[in-house]
């Protein structure tokens, strides 16, 4: 039976490394369920539960399992001057920050109440933000071999990145998600190899409309735009 009412959280200015154990937390109640679920009948299986977080972290660096920790450019010392902490942790990609004013979206999802295609999954990640910056007046795009949604992706001189992703999946549950530069400070993004792309640079929604943006207006969009694409149903 498929479930596709998605448990919506607004966490707040939440530590990443305890944002992460909760993310955990789901994640694994999640599959337990699912494996549970294996040896039943129908009528007598579970629901699997499906969750959106939405949160913003104290200055973090988190590099993915592929990642190089050559593209974080501080050391031990560097880091604590700028309050920041870095984590080395379980989804794709590479090397990103994290910080206030950044909105940060992790779905936990059991995709096989919705569709078991990791691809499609990333696409309709990137869409929600594309949909949600074209209410701003803002054209975006995916970028051919690349993850994240970016600004003048075709150009040769001013290409530029406004939302990273990662995610992991097992069992067809999904965790992390993407981090989408509202007002973010992108001064912290010169201390990495962002993504370990370092020909492109990174921008935010502020500086691209030249005012800073109502985060409650903007995670609305982001709510609605993500419910239509999911065909899913928020409680």
């Amino acid at each position: 039976m498929q479930n596709k009412k998605i448990i919506f959280q607004d966490l707040g200015l939440m530590d990443y490394k305890a944002c992460w154990d909760y993310q955990e937390k789901l994640f694994n109640e999640t599959v337990q369920q699912k494996i549970l679920n294996r040896d039943l009948s129908p009528e007598k299986q579970t629901p699997t539960k499906n969750y959106l977080l939405f949160v913003e972290h104290p200055h973090v660096y988190t590099l993915g399992k592929s990642g190089d920790e050559k593209n974080l450019l501080l050391n031990e010392k560097q880091l604590s001057d700028k309050q920041a902490n870095y984590y080395k942790i379980n989804r794709g990609g590479d090397i990103t920050y994290h910080g206030p004013g950044q909105l940060v979206a992790y779905p936990i999802l059991d995709l096989d109440n919705f569709f078991t295609d990791i691809h499609k999954y990333l696409r309709l990640l990137e869409e929600t933000i594309i949909e949600t910056l074209k209410e701003y007046g803002i054209q975006s795009a995916r970028s051919e071999g690349e993850t994240g949604v970016w600004l003048d992706s075709e150009g040769k001189t001013n290409t530029r990145k406004i939302c990273a992703m990662g995610v992991r999946c097992s069992r067809w549950v999904t965790m992390h998600g993407w981090g989408f530069n509202v007002n973010a400070d992108l001064n912290y993004f010169n201390n990495i190899i962002p993504c370990g792309i370092n020909n492109k640079a990174v921008t935010s929604l502020n500086k691209e409309l030249g005012r800073d943006v109502d985060m409650n207006e903007i995670k609305e969009k982001l709510q609605k735009n993500f419910a239509k694409l999911f065909e899913a149903e928020f409680i």
